[in-house]
């Protein structure tokens, strides 16, 4: 099984603790992937600086297929973020996605072909590539995370090149969720699967609707759970085929992230050249 990861990655900034941590929607769904047991890829953009540096060494380290990468010169993504009693992040500020968010990201022919070895290639809002979701859907099946953006527009034009949504919905009723599902559903999504932290998750498919709670720890950080939550359901769900089992395979992902901090760990002592990024 062959996860490709595409577009957003960043570091996260602890005030509270001067480190900061790979992070970033896409690259965090492809190192998860990777320690779930799947072979992983990743295709992004990475700064030049010592936050650049730092994350290619450890998608080095995590064996992290890399080979399209780009390096541009420039801050790689940066965010500072504090942790309330809870362990759940408080984002303080950014740099918008750094150098990739200014360039954007273009494919090449050498990209196409590793997408096409791939079972699923991953991509987020925060990636900026809904002008390229038509391209990758006739590569391999593309998996998208929604974060909270649930509004009906931005559904209607994403969902039809999609197999795989993911929507954050954290307070939402069981009720909300349904609604959710079934608007995805109608636009095309095949698997549709709302996350709400401590209340678990709900996952339509052909109509049937399957629910899931969390498996409870005290958490110190949750940061990147929901990342892993995605990463746990993929990979078990392109071994298994089975939704109960990559649920839970998903929910057990979802918290060990919980109990580290950044989203997989690999923490780096921040500098002050680090910090003016943010």
């Amino acid at each position: 099984m062959k996860i490709l990861a595409i577009g957003d990655n960043v570091v996260d900034y602890y005030i509270d603790q001067d480190m900061f941590y790979p992070g970033g929607n896409a690259l965090n769904v492809a190192v998860l992937s990777k320690r779930s047991g799947a072979e992983a890829a990743y295709i992004g953009i990475i700064g030049t600086d010592e936050a650049g540096d730092h994350v290619l060494n450890v998608l080095k380290k995590e064996g992290i297929n890399i080979s399209r990468i780009r390096r541009a010169h420039g801050q790689n993504g940066m965010a500072a973020v504090k942790l309330n009693e809870q362990g759940d992040r408080v984002f303080v500020r950014s740099n918008k996605g750094g150098i990739q968010s200014e360039l954007g990201l273009l494919l090449t022919d050498e990209d196409t072909a590793l997408i096409k070895s791939h079972d699923i290639v991953h991509t987020s809002v925060y990636s900026r590539l809904e002008q390229t979701l038509f391209e990758l859907s006739r590569l391999a099946p593309v998996s998208f995370d929604f974060s909270t953006k649930h509004d009906r527009a931005y559904m209607e034009r994403v969902c039809p090149y999609l197999t795989y949504a993911f929507f954050s919905g954290s307070g939402f009723t069981k009720e909300e969720c349904l609604r959710l599902i079934d608007d995805a559903s109608r636009f095309g999504v095949q698997t549709v699967c709302v996350t709400r932290g401590d209340k678990g998750a709900v996952l339509g498919r052909g109509g049937n609707i399957v629910e899931q709670p969390v498996f409870p720890v005290r958490a110190v950080d949750t940061l990147g759970a929901g990342d892993s939550f995605i990463a746990g359901f993929l990979t078990a769900y392109l071994k298994s085929r089975d939704v109960k089992k990559a649920l839970m395979h998903a929910a057990e992902a979802a918290a060990d992230t919980c109990l580290t901090y950044g989203a997989f760990g690999c923490g780096h002592p921040c500098t002050l050249r680090d910090q003016s990024h943010s």
